[in-house]
């Protein structure tokens, strides 16, 4: 059986560490990539809908998850979709979850979520590698990086008009499926940049030492992980706004009643005010010291990623990204990478809790659409590269 596949994988500690192929398992040839993605999430993002297309994009992992239950399954998250491997025995419980990430992407935010499921062995007819890697983030947050070019051939596979046809799932219509959003949170306000700016970064390279190099110049200008992280506790503030807090997470857990909606919402409020409370005075309840809760968020976002390209949300000074963006250009110009680079005053983050001091994940990016606005341009440099460093 390959079903504890993933979770018997040794975890990498350093970040620094992750491009390095010796890490990496290949995926077993019976599992399936799963894909997800907002059709036209530009336009929405540009009609300042970033917070919808990130809920949704997290609302497919967590239905995916929830569905995997009790199978651990790696994932990581892209803004306005995700990426998630998962074996055969679970295969069928899956497919009925994203159908009803699908219905409630479309019944309540008006979205089309197109997903995707591509078989690990297809991948490997067509000598394409996929493999995976865990990364501990904290201890109670290990985090899924990809490496091998299978990932970006089965999107492709995905996206095709004529190809992809054997790959889309499509639901019939007259069908009401549903799906188990247990877990999925988004009570936060935006967040303000801690230092000025944030910086969501994309970075495509072909040779892994490449990708360690530019991790070390980002450590050489913006200081280590601590300093640039984007979500700090002290930044970190429960939201009031009655028609935000209603507009998510109540419109996926509580039914399609606008009682229950409603009522969903002012409990949603009621636990705000709590917090808020809890904080100020340095409660504890249970197990749980309220403003330990706020160190733990911060540890468990997901601002650095690796899925056969780099992605990073991070803060710091103008000064230190145009210092970047220079690094960046000028290795562009060699050939070595490509790259999409967005500039925000902030991030907005959707959370995934099963556990209020343990397992949990907080899905972060920049505060208009960061992830879609950065690989908007890096997709401009790859039609239009840059000239060689030779010719300037």
């Amino acid at each position: 059986m390959s079903a504890d596949f993933y979770a018997r994988l040794p975890a990498v500690d350093d970040f620094l560490a992750v491009p390095d192929e010796r890490h990496y398992a290949d995926v077993p040839a019976d599992w399936w990539v799963v894909l997800t993605d907002i059709e036209g999430s530009t336009a929405a993002v540009e009609a300042g809908r970033y917070r919808d297309v990130n809920f949704v994009g997290a609302l497919g992992i967590a239905a995916v998850l929830n569905a995997a239950a009790p199978v651990e399954v790696p994932y990581v998250f892209g803004g306005d979709g995700a990426t998630l491997l998962v074996p055969p025995s679970v295969l069928p419980a899956v497919r009925t979850a994203l159908a009803g990430v699908q219905a409630s992407a479309s019944r309540a935010f008006g979205l089309t979520l197109r997903a995707g499921l591509v078989p690990v062995r297809d991948l490997y007819a067509e000598g394409h590698r996929v493999r995976v890697a865990r990364f501990r983030a904290e201890a109670h947050y290990a985090q899924a990086v990809f490496l091998g070019g299978g990932l970006a051939a089965a999107e492709r596979w995905v996206k095709d008009p004529m190809a992809g046809v054997r790959y889309r799932l499509t639901v019939p219509e007259g069908t009401a499926p549903e799906a188990d959003f247990t877990g999925v949170e988004c009570r936060w306000a935006r967040i303000d940049s801690p230092r000025g700016e944030t910086v969501t970064l994309l970075v495509a390279a072909t040779d892994p030492d490449v990708y360690r190099e530019v991790l070390q110049t980002i450590d050489r200008l913006y200081g280590p992980d601590a300093a640039r992280r984007p979500v700090v506790p002290r930044h970190l503030h429960p939201g009031f706004h009655p028609l935000r807090l209603s507009r998510h997470e109540p419109q996926v857990r509580a039914g399609t009643s606008a009682w229950a909606r409603g009522l969903y919402t002012a409990k949603i409020w009621l636990q705000n005010l709590l917090l808020v409370l809890f904080l100020r005075f340095d409660v504890t309840t249970g197990s749980t010291r309220w403003r330990d809760y706020l160190r733990l968020i911060s540890a468990t976002t997901d601002h650095r990623k690796f899925d056969e390209m780099l992605r990073l949300v991070m803060t710091g000074t103008p000064a230190q990204r145009e210092a970047l963006e220079h690094y960046l250009t000028d290795r562009e110009a060699q050939g070595v990478l490509t790259y999409g680079l967005h500039v925000s005053d902030g991030v907005v983050m959707t959370c995934l809790v099963y556990e209020r001091m343990g397992r949990q994940v907080h899905f972060v990016d920049g505060a208009d659409g960061g992830y879609t606005r950065a690989a908007q341009r890096l997709k401009a440099r790859l039609r239009t590269p840059a000239p060689h460093a030779g010719s300037r």
